[in-house]
């Protein structure tokens, strides 16, 4: 078994509350003094700076993933994930259709910025990206899974937006194999309040909007030995992902 070191969540300086700094060079270079393997870029309700980060990832020897952090009709964040960088550009397209088009107001919100693989700014995104979209938190799994995504509740252990403060329970909907935790010291104590929990893949990522906030290596995924490229790697993720909790954990 190889091992790689991750973390599946994580702005760009699309995301209005990111800082600008959070460019796909500036992520990724960061990521890799950290000692990640495979980073994933989740903006909200957007993916259009990971054909970016696609192109940076590489320089630093760090595997992108492509994602999104999507905003549901009940205000909860989902991550979703995608094999392909195609298949998450098609996603941003149909929940592009479905979200709530409020006028971002830059001296309130932040910029929203799309960059290109050179970290230079292409173009700005002008409707609001964290508001919702006309997706349900039990919708959402499927969705996500018609372009071949994974998707599971972001940072469970939180209340900003966490499915449990919002609906009081971990939710009970096909597809949800894996769960997010922001603070993985509080795994048992929510997995004692909430033994569905136990049932489901925990995930641990930093929700990072500031290049401070990207953490050192500390969480993990195990995958067979025999993948080497990006799409292999990627591929044999995706493979957990999608399968139901058995074995040992993914976190430490």
């Amino acid at each position: 078994m190889s091992r790689f070191y991750y973390d599946f969540h994580m702005h760009s300086c699309l995301s209005p509350c990111a800082e600008n700094d959070m460019t796909p060079h500036n992520i990724a270079g960061m990521g890799s003094l950290a000692g990640l393997d495979v980073m994933a870029l989740t903006d909200h309700n957007s993916c259009k700076n990971c054909p970016a980060f696609f192109e940076a990832a590489p320089v630093y020897g760090v595997i992108p993933v492509a994602g999104m952090e999507l905003t549901t009709a009940e205000d909860i964040h989902v991550v979703c994930l995608f094999e392909t960088l195609e298949s998450a550009l098609a996603f941003d397209e149909a929940v592009d259709q479905r979200r709530m088009k409020v006028p971002n107001n830059v001296r309130i919100f932040g910029d929203q910025l799309i960059l290109n693989g050179s970290d230079e700014e292409i173009g700005t995104e002008a409707y609001y990206l964290p508001a919702a979209a006309d997706i349900t938190v039990d919708d959402a799994p499927a969705f996500a899974a018609r372009y071949g995504g994974v998707a599971y509740p972001a940072h469970v252990d939180r209340e900003s937006n966490g499915v449990i403060a919002a609906l009081g329970t971990f939710p009970d909907t096909p597809g949800y194999l894996n769960a997010e935790f922001y603070d993985q010291t509080k795994r048992e104590g929510y997995m004692e309040l909430y033994p569905i929990l136990r049932e489901k893949r925990i995930l641990v990522s930093s929700d990072a909007h500031r290049l401070t906030a990207i953490r050192d290596k500390s969480v993990w995924f195990d995958l067979p030995d025999g993948a080497e490229s990006p799409e292999e790697i990627r591929a044999a993720l995706f493979n957990v992902l999608r399968s139901e909790k058995g074995g040992r954990d993914t976190t430490a």
